[in-house]
């Protein structure tokens, strides 16, 4: 039986589950939440709560969902979908609390995201972008099964993009 469309999604030690309006208020007024960690939320994560007026499907099934410690209930971070997808492909960007880094909690959370997006209709690929001197991100990518396969560096604003694929989808 599938999860319905707003069901977490778990890991291992985590819980992704979809925001909702109180958290997007909470965050957008900055009056914090019992459940929280202590320094969540990042900066990351308000101006995902922005931007949610203009991007609703960034609420759905396949959107933004809040990182959840499991052995504590608090929320340590963000993980989210760029949805929708433009021709099978759809971004992903993540971010866990200070207090909570160099556990894995990015990757897991971004592996589980991926894998469900890879679970939707007409999705073969989700990309992450990621500046090359942020050696920790490129680590959190690498480590949820995603590969480097371009470097913009004509800039000076440089990028490293990341995908995974769709297992009937490799080597495209």
């Amino acid at each position: 039986m599938p999860a319905s469309p707003r069901a977490p999604l778990a890991t291992d030690r985590l819980l992704l589950r979809p925001w909702n309006t109180a958290d997007v208020t909470a965050v957008l007024g900055d009056t914090g939440s019992a459940d929280w960690a202590d320094d969540f939320p990042a900066e990351g994560d308000r101006v995902i709560a922005g931007l949610f007026d203009q991007h609703p499907a960034w609420l759905g099934e396949f959107g933004h969902r809040l990182v959840v410690e499991r052995s504590s209930g608090l929320v340590v971070g963000s993980v989210g979908l760029f949805w929708p997808p433009g021709d099978g492909v759809v971004e992903i960007g993540y971010g866990i609390v200070v207090s909570r880094r160099g556990r894995g909690y990015a990757s897991e959370a971004t592996r589980a995201l991926a894998d469900h997006a890879l679970s939707a209709p007409g999705v073969h690929t989700v990309v992450a972008r990621v500046e090359p001197p942020n050696p920790a991100s490129v680590r959190v990518l690498e480590k949820a099964g995603f590969r480097r396969w371009a470097t913009e560096d004509d800039t000076e604003d440089a990028v490293a993009r990341f995908r995974t694929t769709a297992p009937d989808h490799r080597g495209h």
